[in-house]
């Protein structure tokens, strides 16, 4: 009788290119994993793998035996959807978020999981865009929760919620009694979120102006340097206003009001498709729901 997990063994080496991925995906170790399959390929009869120096490649076989297999796995999960009992669920879920969502609801969302999932560990980090994206797509996190959604094959996507961004300063740069125009601005350093990331970009974008002086932007990826520079008056802060809603009701910080529109920062929960991404797919579906709550007007 052929072993399940030989199965799943299979289609994660295939799925990664290599036995080291699927050893650390299964959190077993490479022989065991070479022993996993070799017992496969002798149950079946006929070679699945071949291997070169740098990955690992299904043949014919193997690529036959891959549509099959991805579909038991598929089925498995159907099961363990509509039957295991959920609060049961166990094992470690790798969660990538970006910092505006851990400044807004990020410790609710992981107060929901350990209420519906208590044997469901979370291990969290928190990260930029581009390197959670990249982090995702190398199967080191399991989910997601930045800005998306995500442009690629294997990707699935869930929007959360849209924050809109803001000028924002301190009441002491007496800037709060007009409405300030791009050149206002930009006789102040702007603050904002760190290189390489959608919102730096985007901010760069509106000052970069034949009929403006060069601007001081300053970049962080702490949020919370960005507003503690706000709030000490070093300069104009661009941030989501529910990251500083709080600073905002309690007069530290105050909305500008500019002839600048910004965009609103949309975010998305992404993983990489998979037979057995139950668990990722209900935390993910948690996050919508949450974040939707959240950001409803009014709240």
């Amino acid at each position: 009788m052929i072993d399940f997990r030989n199965i799943e063994t299979f289609v994660w080496v295939v799925t990664l290119g290599s036995f080291r991925g699927a050893a650390l995906k299964l959190n077993t170790t490479q022989p065991a994993i070479s022993q996993r399959i070799a017992q496969l390929e002798v149950d079946m009869g006929v070679k699945l793998l071949q291997r070169d120096s740098r990955s690992v490649l299904p043949t014919p076989g193997g690529r036959q035996m891959l549509a099959y297999a991805e579909k038991l796995l598929g089925l498995r999960a159907e099961m363990l959807a509509a039957v295991r009992d959920r609060s049961a669920m166990r094992g470690v879920l790798r969660l990538g978020v970006a910092e505006t969502i851990v400044h807004t609801w990020l410790s609710r969302l992981v107060k929901q999981v350990n209420t519906a999932y208590p044997n469901l560990s979370l291990e969290i980090e928190v990260d930029i865009t581009p390197n959670l994206r990249s982090r995702l797509l190398a199967h080191e996190i399991d989910l997601a929760l930045l800005l998306g959604p995500i442009t690629a094959p294997s990707v699935r996507n869930r929007v959360l919620c849209d924050y809109p961004n803001a000028f924002v300063a301190s009441p002491s740069l007496q800037l709060g009694d007009r409405t300030l125009t791009a050149q206002d601005l930009a006789q102040f350093a702007i603050i904002t979120f760190p290189r390489k990331t959608q919102p730096y970009e985007l901010i760069r974008s509106l000052f970069n102006r034949p009929d403006l002086p060069s601007v001081r932007l300053h970049a962080s990826a702490s949020l919370a340097t960005v507003i503690h520079m706000a709030i000490e008056g070093l300069g104009i802060a661009v941030i989501p206003s529910a990251i500083v809603a709080n600073e905002i009701a309690d007069g530290r910080l105050q909305l500008l009001d500019t002839e600048l529109a910004i965009p609103a920062l949309t975010f998305a929960a992404s993983w990489l498709a998979s037979p057995d991404a139950l668990a990722v797919e209900l935390v993910a579906q948690m996050a919508v729901e949450l974040a939707q709550q959240e950001t409803q007007p009014g709240r």
